[in-house]
């Protein structure tokens, strides 16, 4: 048995040395192939977008003799700017040709990308790799110049009206469309759109931004920035006059293209104005600094439509003595004076003889001023005064608690009512002598308008809560709430459950919004005043910047707040709580 595996053994060597001694046919030899010559048709090119889809340069380069199929012959077309030894290199394939072609579009592109401005020659290296198709072998041509520039490809611009007429009234109204095609046909990078006007025939030289956005192609204006365009262009408001728009491109390289301008008449509005009160007393009353027109207070603007642009007012207290102007905008550019009841550029200093709270009126187109007693009162059916505003003042007036503020408790009857600060009614007439009742058919939160509708009628009787606030120049309103309770909240009563609403004692009112208690309080402790007899309901917090002192009025506010601070030491005390002069009081 083991002379058989011997035997096996040496067939096997055998059969395998005779095979090693066989003649195997030589493997495919392929020769390296040679550096490619490239030349091209052109050594400068200057395309226009007309020659955008047209072949505006070609290259052609000698055969590189690879031992393969030459339709596998792998080609590489590199092209950068001059002197960056391709490190920033284009390129563009071909498969099995000695040629290639760059349209207008191509090219253009690849000088977009580059960064370079329009209109401007630059020098581009170009230079040819080859191989076989699998990559080996890979050579590189001689390297040519060529001069190339790009060209403007701009945006068409459109307008969906040609004349527009714009007004106050509607001024949130759409007026204009503009629309415009892709700028920069084949670049595939980001493109920055601007829209620019100027008025006619100054050929943008200045011309006024309206920012669009990225690969944006519409921009939609309202009446009142078609208003501003016109204005801005030097039309004056209630005019007509013509203003020209063109898109500005911007590549994400920097270059920069405009498109045609389009012209549109546009019938302009005065827009809206704004007043305010510089003066000496503003430092001392809160008003920002002295004869600042920047820090001063705001004018509230008419917005009946016969008033619009031509009365303001305001509601505001002023210290004996009181020296103030009146300027258009927050700078001393447009200012007015002035003395008995008319208004004068540049005039001199207003005045008012008395400490007090006054309702300023002006009118700016016939120039008068009125200056007089500033108080609001509860008139209609549904109130103590009944329809008669003789019968307001003093027994239903609201507080002064502020500048254009107002609060006021009374009982109120089903019935209309509204807010008023004359003894008289508005007669009609757009003076600065009128009297201004308010109204509004919304519930407590909304705008108040000046003879507008009554106010809803109380479903419930009882005593409320008014405020008619105009803090917002911009929106005067008014706020209603239940006034049948006032409670003392905290944990700074004695013998009272700490911040337990429906367990803190009741205050009694005494009419004309002041409510009286008498308590013992836990020194250095937290109180607060509550409408209610539950948390939501209306409170008051310390407006006194924390103040302990007793039989000194302190601060109230209702906008949130810190907690009013008890006095230093526990005792028995008489809180004031003082809802028109918005103080209380802890003797």
């Amino acid at each position: 048995m083991r002379k058989t595996i011997k035997n096996l053994i040496i067939g096997v060597l055998s059969v395998a040395a005779f095979a090693g001694c066989q003649k195997v046919p030589d493997l495919p030899y392929y020769d390296n192939g040679t550096a490619v010559t490239l030349t091209a048709d052109k050594t400068a090119v200057a395309p226009t977008p007309a020659d955008s889809l047209n072949n505006v340069i070609s290259f052609t380069w000698t055969n590189p003799e690879y031992k393969q199929d030459s339709s596998l012959y792998k080609y590489v077309l590199e092209i950068d700017s001059t002197s960056r030894n391709f490190a920033k290199e284009s390129t563009k394939i071909v498969t099995g040709s000695l040629g290639t072609t760059l349209t207008g579009k191509e090219l253009n592109a690849i000088l977009l990308n580059y960064g370079f401005s329009l209109g401007v020659p630059y020098d581009l290296d170009v230079r040819v790799t080859s191989s076989y198709g699998n990559n080996n072998e890979s050579y590189t041509s001689n390297v040519l110049k060529i001069q190339v520039t790009p060209y403007n490809d701009p945006s068409v611009l459109s307008t969906a009206n040609a004349s527009v007429t714009c007004a106050l009234a509607t001024a949130a109204q759409l007026s204009n469309t503009f629309s415009w095609t892709k700028s920069f046909n084949g670049y595939s990078g980001n493109v920055t759109y601007v829209l620019q006007y100027d008025s006619a025939s100054k050929n943008f030289v200045a011309p006024v931004e309206i920012p669009v956005g990225v690969n944006l192609f519409t921009k939609d204006l309202t009446e009142g920035e078609m208003n501003e365009t016109a204005l801005t262009s030097g039309i004056p408001g209630g005019n007509t006059g013509k203003v020209e728009y063109r898109i500005k491109a911007t590549t994400a390289q920097g270059a920069i293209s405009y498109s045609n301008v389009v012209n549109v008449t546009i019938q302009s509005y005065i827009p809206i104005l704004r007043f305010y009160l510089p003066g000496g007393y503003q430092a001392a009353t809160g008003n920002g600094n002295n004869w600042d027109p920047g820090t001063a207070p705001e004018f509230i603007r008419d917005l009946r439509p016969a008033a619009l642009n031509k009365l303001y007012y305001m509601y505001i207290y002023l210290p004996a003595n009181a020296e103030f102007k009146i300027t258009q905008g927050r700078s001393w550019d447009v200012n007015y004076g002035g003395s008995g009841g008319d208004l004068s550029g540049g005039g001199a200093n207003l005045t008012v003889a008395t400490a007090g709270y006054y309702r300023i009126s002006i009118d700016r187109v016939n120039l008068k001023y009125d200056i007089r007693e500033g108080r609001m009162g509860f008139v209609g059916g549904a109130t103590g005064a009944g329809w008669t505003p003789a019968n307001v003042f003093p027994n239903y007036a609201m507080g002064t608690s502020a500048k254009n503020l107002f609060v006021g408790l009374t009982d109120f009857t089903t019935g209309g009512w509204k807010l008023i600060d004359h003894n008289d009614w508005n007669n009609g007439d757009i003076t600065v002598l009128n009297a201004r009742s308010y109204g509004s058919a919304g519930p407590s939160g909304s705008s108040l308008l000046i003879n507008d509708a009554n106010m809803p009628d109380i479903a419930t009787a009882g005593r409320y809560r008014v405020i008619w606030d105009g803090r917002d120049v911009d929106n005067v309103k008014y706020e209603m709430s239940p006034a049948a309770e006032m409670r003392v909240v905290g944990d700074g009563i004695q013998g009272v459950p700490a911040w337990n609403p429906g367990a803190s004692p009741q205050m009694t009112y005494s009419g004309n919004g002041v409510w009286t208690i008498t308590v013992t309080l836990v020194a250095d402790k937290d109180i607060k005043f509550l409408a209610g007899n539950d948390w939501g309901a209306f409170d008051y917090e310390d407006n006194s910047g924390g103040s302990q002192a007793t039989g000194t009025p302190r601060a109230i506010k209702w906008e949130g707040g810190s907690n009013f601070k008890t006095p230093t030491v526990t005792g028995s005390y008489t809180i004031t709580l003082n809802e028109h002069t918005q103080t209380v009081t802890i003797n």
